[in-house]
């Protein structure tokens, strides 16, 4: 069933009000930037009990049904196992004030490997293709990734990479502190975002999924081509239409109108052309929450794989790092259900002089396994930028 487009919804148009508070307490600090409006929460009035999204909504209510004087809102990263435990909690004040001043990236100094190797990464992509090509198998799709562990001689500002970050119009950029050992320096997750998982607000939802990439071009021709070729790839678009069918299906149990473009668009960022769908929905009564709709959407065959248990068995079959929170969800929720979830790429956790970067491919029958090494090589971009690290060596997937 199709609706009129929801022109006038905006997600970004209301984020919670914001109320003032102290100097910042450095150990408690999340940032979501939008476009138009940047969600700043400062300290930590309280952590929702930890769990996986099963399990989200129930933690929720029982949450906000406690009286609390800090404002009624959560914020944090869900990990990329839904049975792993989420990290949420509910600031003590929302912050407003200038942006910050963006200082420019210093030559980085240190070491960068990546895990697994170029070489490494291919042959887990060449095993998946046999996966997929197995004539008894089910597995359509599997989102793979590998990461660069970076190791500097300086620690790492994660405050001065989300502003780095936030210079690409087109990202939306996030900082969350990350939970840790008593005895370790904090721990963040820092990225920018091309990715809207799911936001609600009252009955209306959006949905953004991306998937099927190419790199972008200096040359304006040559990127031009690039976009004309992604658009023009039957590979990338069934390997998003599986994302785009995941989503519709996962959302009409709840809702009553489901709107789809029937063909995706291009979306750019600074170094990536991606294959876009707009998918806007109407709620039924009784309206789910925002935490009930990322249990039933995370993770979506965008970050996972297709169908979703046996992707999620073949990434723990070859991928040699866990994922921890990439490929998860950044974002907020309120006592009212409303709430604004990006997925969780693009990113690094960064903890003291350490960072490891995540990028991932989506693999189908007909993935070139040099091509997909050449991807995620070209994700790795934006952060390596921002860290002031040389991302050539990495474009086609090279290690150093």
């Amino acid at each position: 069933m199709r609706s009129t487009p929801l022109a006038w919804y905006d997600p970004r148009a209301r984020l919670p009000a914001l109320t003032a508070g102290p100097a910042l307490d450095a150990t408690a600090q999340f940032v979501l930037r939008l476009p138009e409006r940047t969600l700043d929460a400062r300290g930590c009035h309280a952590t929702l009990p930890a769990g996986g999204t099963s399990t989200l909504d129930a933690r929720v209510q029982a949450f906000f049904a406690r009286e609390r004087s800090a404002p009624a809102l959560l914020v944090g990263v869900l990990p990329f196992d839904p049975d792993a435990d989420d990290a949420l909690y509910q600031p003590q004040w929302l912050a407003q004030g200038a942006a910050e001043a963006v200082s420019a990236a210093l030559p980085f100094s240190g070491d960068i490997h990546a895990e697994p190797s170029a070489a490494q990464f291919a042959d887990s992509v060449r095993d998946a293709l046999m996966r997929l090509g197995d004539g008894n198998a089910a597995l359509k799709k599997v989102v793979l990734s590998r990461t660069l562990h970076v190791q500097g001689h300086t620690p790492i500002d994660p405050r001065a990479l989300v502003a780095r970050l936030g210079q690409d119009p087109e990202a939306i950029t996030y900082l969350s502190p990350l939970p840790v050992a008593s005895e370790e320096v904090p721990a963040w997750l820092v990225g920018a975002s091309p990715e809207r998982l799911v936001s609600r607000r009252g009955r209306q939802v959006l949905s953004h999924p991306l998937a099927g990439s190419a790199r972008r071009r200096a040359d304006p021709e040559e990127d031009a081509q690039a976009a004309r070729d992604l658009l023009a790839s039957a590979k990338d678009h069934d390997e998003h239409r599986y994302v785009v069918d995941a989503i519709v299906a996962a959302l009409r149990p709840y809702c009553e109108v489901i709107d789809a473009a029937p063909q995706p668009t291009l979306h750019a960022t600074a170094t990536l052309w991606h294959l876009g769908t707009r998918i806007e929905a109407t709620l039924r009564e009784p309206f789910p929450s925002v935490a009930t709709l990322l249990a039933a959407l995370h993770p979506t065959p965008a970050v996972c794989g297709t169908p979703t248990a046996l992707a999620l068995d073949t990434i723990r079959a070859l991928e040699p790092v866990q994922r921890d929170f990439y490929a998860g969800a950044v974002g907020w929720m309120d006592a009212h259900g409303d709430g604004d979830w990006y997925v969780a790429i693009r990113c690094a956790r960064v903890q003291g002089n350490q960072a490891r970067i995540h990028a991932g491919a989506g693999i189908v029958a007909g993935s070139d396994p040099a091509s997909e090494v050449a991807e995620t090589g070209a994700k790795f971009g934006a952060l390596l930028a921002a860290l002031g690290a040389d991302a050539a060596p990495h474009l086609e997937g090279a290690s150093t």
